[in-house]
């Protein structure tokens, strides 16, 4: 199975008076731009998710539209409270190992993204920084398994868009 995990892109900033309540906050303008370009060349290379699951706050949901346009009709979208901020990374695993799928795409939050990186590659104590819009590609043998993945590469924005 390839997992990819993706840190939302840049969205506006935490505590902008025109959205109170966080969980509203959307994409900047630029961000979604960005971030669609990173995504149209990680496809060219190979990027395609079956399934993309997102958290359900407003700007990981915009992140997760953007590889579904980009990756076409066949890639599905399901939101998911777990990966709200704070989501536990076992019900996470459990979710996706139900779904049946080789290629699985989850759009979350820092740090939870660079937790849930550096537990499945096997990091207990290890650091994992995932910038805004990056994502990491995790390989497992069969099924999603803490501990057991093989970081097959991190790619952001600054670096693919330089």
């Amino acid at each position: 199975m390839l997992l990819y995990i993706v840190r939302h892109a840049f969205a506006g900033q935490n505590g902008d008076p025109r959205y109170p309540d966080d969980a509203l906050r959307p994409l900047t303008k630029k961000g979604r731009k960005r971030f669609s370009r990173m995504i149209k060349r990680l496809v060219r290379r190979g990027l395609a998710p079956e399934l993309v699951a997102s958290s359900p706050l407003v700007r990981c949901r915009q992140t997760a539209d953007v590889i579904c346009d980009r990756t076409g009709p066949r890639t599905k979208l399901h939101e998911l409270e777990s990966l709200a901020p704070g989501g536990p990374l076992e019900m996470l695993v459990a979710w996706s190992n139900e779904q049946g799928v080789e290629e699985l795409a989850w759009v979350g939050h820092s740090p939870d993204v660079d937790r849930f990186v550096a537990a499945l590659i096997g990091g207990r104590d290890g650091a994992i920084v995932m910038a805004k819009g990056a994502v990491a590609i995790i390989q497992f043998e069969d099924e999603i398994v803490a501990g057991q993945g093989e970081l097959r590469g991190l790619a952001t924005p600054k670096l693919l868009l330089s």
